[in-house]
């Protein structure tokens, strides 16, 4: 009887007891496949990290240094777009162009105040400079260039009439064979003492 109990009671706490699975053969097949699976996902990863990293690096490629961009001009001048250039440069018009340039060249450089009166309210035919209007600086003719239109940003500028005396500031003034004027790019308008028009930061930037 007592042998019996015991029997019992052994039996009731082998249930208790931890089961202990040995692996198989196949489970230790999956176990490893799961591995294998594993480093070839991690290899992937890393590999297009790799990628991407190379990928911006190219994307954003190093300033050219005054040597390079010396060498680069002196190619382009080579070219026939550049010979044109050059010949345009030297010619009458080109020089009237270039000294109107230079003239107000100290106003765009430090962005000051230029008197300016607005003399046509169209650009001269078959330009390609978005909206602007002629003014007259110091005795010169300008284009006064403000880029393609958006919405209502130049709606005040609208209301500009010619013979209205302005008052302006440019971060540059550019030139090209295809225009016989000097091109401000207008940053700031005011008039009677109005700001009319300023232009808006660029993002990423002052």
């Amino acid at each position: 009887m007592e042998n019996k109990r015991n029997a019992l009671i052994e039996s009731d706490l082998s249930e208790d007891r931890p089961l202990l699975i040995k692996p198989t053969k196949n489970m230790k097949k999956v176990i490893y496949a799961l591995i294998l699976l594993l480093v070839v996902v991690s290899g992937l990863v890393f590999a297009n990290r790799e990628i991407k990293n190379e990928t911006s690096k190219k994307s954003s490629p190093k300033p050219l240094s005054a040597a390079e961009m010396k060498a680069e001009l002196k190619r382009w001048e080579a070219t026939p777009e550049g010979i044109k250039f050059k010949k345009w440069k030297a010619s009458p018009e080109g020089k009237k162009v270039l000294d109107g340039a230079a003239k107000i060249s100290k106003h765009t450089n430090a962005v000051t105040n230029m008197e300016a009166v607005v003399t046509s309210l169209s650009l001269p035919p078959g330009s390609r400079l978005g909206f602007g209007v002629m003014a007259r600086i110091n005795g010169d003719d300008y284009i006064l260039s403000f880029g393609p239109e958006k919405s209502n940003e130049f709606q005040q500028l609208h209301s500009l009439k010619v013979n209205d005396k302005i008052i302006i500031r440019s971060h540059s003034v550019s030139y090209a064979p295809k225009y016989s004027y000097p091109i401000v790019s207008g940053d700031y308008v005011e008039r009677d003492s109005k700001i009319i028009y300023k232009r808006a930061p660029r993002k990423g930037g002052c």
